[in-house]
């Protein structure tokens, strides 16, 4: 089962024996939060997450890894510890100056569905055309180091066609199609007397099939706008629609606008795919102007559902100091007041940067509910002795009707390397 895994990094290892240069980032961090079980009963833990990103390179090729280590320092939970293979694929650059070819567990880029598989991915680029295609097996969960045993039923293939060859636009067509593996199970049902029976469940795989088109415009300083249109090959119908431009000639102001329409995204087959859903549509605007180092802006948003709508202001200043800002909602998405606070800063040529959030809301479902308060209050510092080097502290408080005085602590330790190897 991880014949494949194994493979591509034997072949790595090989190709990469002698490895022009090593590098990559090792980081360490403990999280630790208090969770209640019951009225009564609470308890601590400390979970421990150890992150390695390595990357051997010898001219052409790379040997590209992503793993994670995660476990509690004093509690044995379910799965630990547990070990995720994010990344591990080989990857050969600018083959016969044409083509980029990717083997093994890498990630996928794409907002229909997108993630990690296990497989190829082949990039042919030729002047301003572009050309991806790749084909592989789900992630097992918990990105365990294995393959899936059902390819026919358990696989991801697609493509992309990206055409840059008129000035100032980029036109891009492309194709998913995912299946998910499904699992048997046997369920109580009723006969046709209307006696219990039981009934052993085998769904199809079920599936996302989707054709997207992308246009882009790009006049500098003037204008720019992206145009995205999703269609479902399963449901055939449009998925989404989704229009982003931006209007700059005004010297120190922008104007955004922003509409997309909407269908809920429900795997092909699946039970929830029965409920009436109904779509959204959904248009912004808002203002940005620029005042020496600051920048002030205001939105507005509205969304409309299927039988009711909602609304959406924002406001709030950027500075070198940091953001200022205040939401409200109102209407089918409830009422919501937030301000919201977040400062950085950074000391003695960057060996110091501490920084601060603060937010405060008030929300409540409906109308006629009652109102509920929230705070939040982050503090922390970054502590960067050398370039390569660097250790994060941060405190975590919240508090509402649910977690009362919740605290929690985060801390981490980053350590970037990179050396040239000289092996034979």
């Amino acid at each position: 089962m991880n014949k494949f895994l194994v493979s591509v990094l034997f072949i790595g290892l090989s190709v990469l024996t002698s490895a022009q240069n090593i590098n990559g980032r090792f980081s360490s961090s403990v999280y630790t939060f208090e969770r209640y079980e019951s009225v009564d009963v609470s308890n601590t833990y400390f979970r421990s997450y150890q992150t390695l990103n390595l990357n051997l390179n010898k001219e052409i090729f790379s040997l590209r890894s992503y793993l994670t280590f995660e476990s509690d320092l004093f509690k044995k939970l379910d799965n630990d510890p547990r070990l995720r293979f994010y990344n591990l694929y080989l990857e050969a650059r600018n083959l016969f100056d044409l083509a980029t070819i990717k083997l093994g567990r890498q990630p996928l880029y794409n907002s229909v569905a997108g993630g990690v598989f296990d497989g190829i991915n082949v990039e042919v680029k030729y002047d301003k055309y572009k050309l991806t295609g790749y084909y592989g097996g789900n992630v097992p969960a918990y990105q365990k180091f294995a393959l899936t045993n059902k390819w026919n039923e358990d696989y991801i293939f697609g493509g992309k066609f990206l055409i840059n060859a008129v000035e100032n636009w980029q036109v891009a067509l492309s194709y998913i199609n995912k299946n998910f593996r499904t699992y048997d199970y046997w369920a109580t049902r009723l006969d046709d007397n209307l006696n219990p029976i039981t009934v052993l469940i085998q769904n199809n795989s079920n599936q996302y099939k989707f054709a997207t088109a992308e246009v882009a415009y790009e006049m500098k300083k003037i204008f720019d706008a992206n145009v995205r249109y999703d269609f479902d090959f399963n449901l055939e119908k449009t998925s989404k629609f989704e229009f982003n431009g931006r209007y700059t000639q005004i010297k120190d102001l922008g104007i955004n606008l922003y509409y997309n329409f909407r269908e809920p995204r429900v795997r092909y087959n699946s039970i929830f795919s029965v409920f009436d859903y109904g779509n959204t549509q959904e248009i912004e605007g808002g203002l940005d102007y620029r005042i020496e180092e600051y920048t002030v802006i205001g939105k507005f948003g509205y969304v409309k559902y299927k039988d009711d709508n909602s609304q959406r202001v924002t406001v709030g200043v950027n500075s070198p100091f940091g953001t200022l800002s205040y939401r409200k909602t109102f209407g089918y998405e409830g009422e919501l007041d937030a301000v919201s606070l977040y400062s950085a800063h950074t000391f003695f040529d960057g060996l110091l940067t501490p920084s601060v959030g603060l937010s405060f809301s008030t929300y409540k479902l409906s109308r006629d509910d009652v109102r509920n308060n929230l705070a939040t209050i982050l503090g922390g510092v970054n502590i960067r002795p050398w370039r390569s080097l660097s250790f994060d502290l941060q405190g975590q408080y919240l508090n509402n009707k649910i977690y009362k005085n919740d605290f929690r602590l985060f801390l981490k330790l980053n350590y970037w390397f990179f050396a040239n190897l000289n092996l034979i």
